[in-house]
Order: C-alpha cells, then sequence, then structure tokens
C-alpha cells in the first residue's frame, strides 16, 4: 500500500501459513541497473522483506519473510515467501512503569 503496488498472493501449503506475494512490479528495481561484479549475492531488495516482517511484529506475528526470486537476480517474476511462526504475546511490548 505504502509503495503504490498491489501484489497478487498465492497459497499453496495446506497448513495454510505459509503464502507467497507477487509483485506487479518492484519499486526498488528502478534504482538499480546492474549489480555490481563479484557481489552477485547482494540483495538490494531485502529492505522489503524487514519492512514487512516489522509490520507484522507491530500486530504481534513473528514471520518468516525471504526473497523466493528476484528480477534484479534474473528471475522472471519478484516472489517474497511469508512464513507465520508464531502470535506474540503483548506483555513484550509493554511500557514497563
Amino acid at each position: 500500500m505504502y509503495l503504490g503496488i498491489t501484489p497478487s498472493v498465492t497459497c499453496n501449503n495446506s497448513s495454510r501459513n505459509e503464502f507467497s506475494l507477487i509483485p506487479d512490479k518492484n519499486p526498488l528495481v528502478e534504482f538499480v541497473e546492474e549489480l555490481p561484479a563479484g557481489r552477485s549475492s547482494l540483495c538490494y531488495c531485502s529492505l522489503l522483506c524487514g519492512i514487512i516482517r516489522g509490520a507484522l511484529e507491530m500486530v504481534h506475528l513473528a514471520a518468516d519473510v525471504t526473497f523466493l526470486q528476484n528480477r534484479l537476480k534474473g528471475d522472471s517474476v519478484t516472489e517474497i515467501g511469508i512464513t507465520f511462526l508464531k502470535k506474540l504475546g503483548k506483555e513484550k511490548y509493554r511500557w514497563k512503569k
């Protein structure tokens, strides 16, 4: 929503705790022309995984968020995999008086 993209959602897991987001475009790709030589493992788009993970933690959900496919690495689409781990307790976020 904040990046101006609407991803499609796919869920192929029978336990319904894993799904993938496939954005139609990746706004971060527009700022990267080519990965530097010797830095093929660098993932500029990891920022998006951190944003999603942080947003889920704000609503008390722990999740593993990783890139499954990335257009910058030559894949046909950008795909972000999300696996829900557990619901976090509210006591972790309470202010100490």
